[in-house]
C-alpha cells in the first residue's frame, strides 16, 4: 500500500475538504438516513461560507490524508470557543475524523487520530473528547480501542431525525 501523508489544509484546500466531507458523510450515514435529509444536511454542513468560515478560524485546524495525489480523509479539531460543546479551553475537539470508504480497514483513521493526539500533546491539552453517533459501532470500537471512555450523550439532529451521540473523552497525561 502506498505512504499516506497528512497534511495542514487552509482556504486552498476548501473545494477539496467540501467534497471529501460530502463524500465521506454520505457514504458513512446515507443507509441510515431519508436522501432528503441527507441531501439537505450536506448543502447545510458543507456550503462554501460554512466551510470557509470554519478553515478561517484560528481555533480550528484541517488535516488532509493523501494516498499519493487522492486525497482519502480528513481530520478537524477545535479548540477554544470553535468547540461545538464544552469550550473547556484545556481540551481538544476531534469533530471529525471521516476516511472514505475505500480506505477502511487500512489504517487511516489510526494515523489522523495519530495526528489529533501530537497536536494535543504539542498544545498541552489535557484531554481530548468527541461526539460518536451510538449506532456507528465501527467508530464507537475505534475510540474505546485507543482509550476513550463515554462520559455524557447529547442530541444530534439530522433533518427531523435526533440521533443520540456519545460523547467520550481520553484524559492525556
Amino acid at each position: 500500500m502506498p505512504s499516506i501523508i497528512i497534511s495542514k489544509a487552509g482556504i486552498k484546500e476548501l473545494a477539496t475538504i467540501q467534497k471529501l466531507g460530502r463524500e465521506t458523510f454520505y457514504e458513512t450515514f446515507a443507509q441510515h438516513n431519508s436522501e432528503e435529509e441527507m441531501q439537505n444536511y450536506l448543502d447545510k454542513s458543507f456550503a462554501s461560507e460554512k466551510l470557509t468560515a470554519e478553515l478561517n478560524n484560528p481555533d480550528s485546524q484541517f488535516f488532509i490524508a493523501w494516498e499519493e495525489d487522492l486525497p482519502i480523509g480528513y481530520l478537524k479539531l477545535n479548540s477554544g470557543k470553535a468547540q461545538t460543546e464544552l469550550q473547556d479551553d484545556t481540551s481538544l475537539e476531534i469533530e471529525r475524523i471521516y476516511v472514505k470508504s475505500s480506505h477502511h480497514g487500512k489504517k487511516v483513521g489510526q494515523i489522523l487520530y495519530d495526528k489529533a493526539l501530537e497536536i494535543a500533546q504539542q498544545e498541552k491539552k489535557k484531554y481530548i473528547w468527541l461526539g460518536v453517533w451510538d449506532e456507528n459501532l465501527r467508530a464507537v470500537n475505534f475510540y474505546k480501542k485507543n482509550g476513550f471512555v463515554e462520559f455524557d450523550k447529547h442530541i444530534f439532529r439530522l433533518g427531523n431525525d435526533e440521533q443520540t451521540d456519545l460523547m467520550m473523552k481520553k484524559t492525556l497525561g
